[in-house]
């Protein structure tokens, strides 16, 4: 039986998960997270400018979770 602590954390988790695709599809132009288990999928080239970008939207989306 799940405890409330545990099924809040799963939800974390997932919301986690949604946010970082959604980062990935609009900030680097990813489809997925996921490992696809091909080179010319897996590995990408991004300007470091578009790191930072994603990486700053990350931080405000924990920022903002962290006010919840």
């Amino acid at each position: 039986m799940h405890n409330a602590n545990s099924v809040t954390q799963a939800t974390k988790t997932t919301e986690m998960a949604e946010i970082l695709e959604q980062i990935a599809r609009k900030v680097l132009k990813m489809g997925t997270l996921e490992a696809r288990n091909a080179d010319s999928l897996d590995f990408q080239e991004h300007a470091v400018w578009k790191i930072r970008e994603a990486l700053e939207a990350a931080y405000q989306a924990g920022a903002a979770s962290a006010k919840r």
